[in-house]
């Protein structure tokens, strides 16, 4: 079937951010996956893990920051000097964590400010230049790259030295600054990105008040739960791998790659399901956070390594399938706001705000209440999912017109 010109004009800005976002995401991931190498050589799980919630901190600022500024200022610079800036970062990280642990830390946290430059613009330009079905797919597409981006750290880190692997991953980043910004300003003088074409629902500061009709309250508790395990969870795998489960390091690495290869097909599965529910996001979210309640249980009481490997991923899927509603359907749904990028901004600020102080729980938790138990606390926050999920608004409006009656 021949493609529309609107399709194909949504396919290339979708690939190229797709593209950038692959890059992205290796760099993200890369420090949970040599986390099991860096133990051996010295470095604490609670230095590792202060680390990534000091990581997590910046990187939920900026995207509060950054998501604003994304409104105003065009994508070919917020992507391609964020991409700059993290790769310069993220090596400097590597080149000096053995020297000055501190100022290492802070090199990577920085790495998050930079990092957090991309998501808002990139869903802000995705919404407002094609249509939302194509905007949902492109979402699929830089979504199913970000979760891609783990499993290629992972065989990065299965085959290299940790420094060695940050090294690849800056090189990765500076190549993508350079693409994403010259490929960019090939778009917008095709007229395949424009800024400014959408007219907004409300004026100024009253957009901010469009945002409640459309849920922002709802969606903000899922964006705080899934952050929980999209990153937090994935992020310690490595570990409990090797800890609980008993496989060396190298094993663990390995496993982890399989894991996050199979993880990253979550978003293709998570909008196939929500299409075939007649595009009812609140059902989707209502099945997909019980099914990870059920894996999450199955996790806890199942011993045996090979499907206790097979639940978590089945829980982590299912915590990021109702992710993927909220990045892949709702934030490009947000369109005539005319503040995409700002109200992205503030869901992913939620998200790693929460998995940043959920990181450093989890690194203490691990060694004083054991993992067993900190499944039944993963658990818990999915069951929050399912009960925020529920269809308050239907029943109220049942229970309003009986009473009418």
């Amino acid at each position: 079937m021949k493609l529309s010109r609107n399709a194909k004009n949504a396919f290339m800005l979708g690939a190229l951010c797709s593209v950038a976002y692959f890059a992205v995401y290796i760099a993200r991931n890369i420090l949970g996956a040599v986390t099991p190498q860096m133990i051996t050589q010295g470095y604490t799980e609670e230095y590792i893990g202060s680390i990534s919630s000091l990581y997590f901190v910046f990187y939920a600022v900026g995207q509060l920051i950054n998501g604003a500024i994304g409104d105003k200022i065009k994508a070919r610079w917020m992507i391609s000097m964020g991409l700059l800036g993290a790769g310069i970062t993220n090596l400097t990280f590597s080149l000096i964590v053995h020297i000055t642990p501190a100022a290492a830390m802070i090199a990577y946290a920085v790495t998050g400010f930079f990092l957090s430059m991309i998501y808002g613009p990139m869903t802000k330009v995705v919404s407002e230049n094609t249509e939302h079905i194509h905007a949902v797919r492109c979402s699929v597409g830089y979504t199913f790259a970000s979760l891609f981006g783990s499993p290629a750290a992972g065989l990065l880190a299965s085959f290299l030295a940790w420094q060695s692997v940050f090294a690849v991953s800056s090189a990765a980043l500076f190549g993508m600054s350079a693409i994403t910004f010259i490929i960019f300003l090939v778009f917008e003088k095709r007229g395949i990105v424009k800024y400014g074409q959408i007219k907004t629902e409300k004026k100024g500061a009253q957009n901010v008040k469009v945002l409640f009709k459309h849920h922002i309250v709802k969606f903000s508790f899922v964006a705080i739960l899934t952050g929980v395990v999209r990153t937090s969870v994935v992020f310690w795998l490595p570990t409990y791998l090797a800890q609980h489960l008993k496989f060396s390091d190298t094993e663990a690495a390995s496993i982890f790659t399989a894991a996050t290869l199979i993880i990253s097909l979550t978003a293709i599965i998570a909008v196939f399901v929500y299409e075939r529910l007649g595009h009812n996001v609140n059902l989707a979210l209502l099945l997909m956070f019980s099914s990870a309640v059920i894996f999450f249980v199955l996790t806890y009481f199942v011993s045996l390594p090979i499907l206790n490997i097979v639940f978590i991923i089945l829980a982590i899927m299912s915590s990021n399938s109702a992710s993927s509603m909220l990045w892949s359907v709702y934030c490009p749904s947000l369109k005539s706001t005319g503040i995409v990028s700002s109200a992205t901004g503030f869901l992913d600020f939620l998200s790693y705000m929460a998995a940043a102080a959920a990181n450093l729980v989890f690194a203490n938790a691990a060694t004083t209440i054991g993992w067993g138990n900190l499944i039944l606390v993963w658990m818990g926050l999915m069951v929050v999912g399912v009960i925020i999920s529920l269809p308050f608004d239907s029943i109220k409006a049942k229970l309003g017109s009986k009473q009418t009656e």
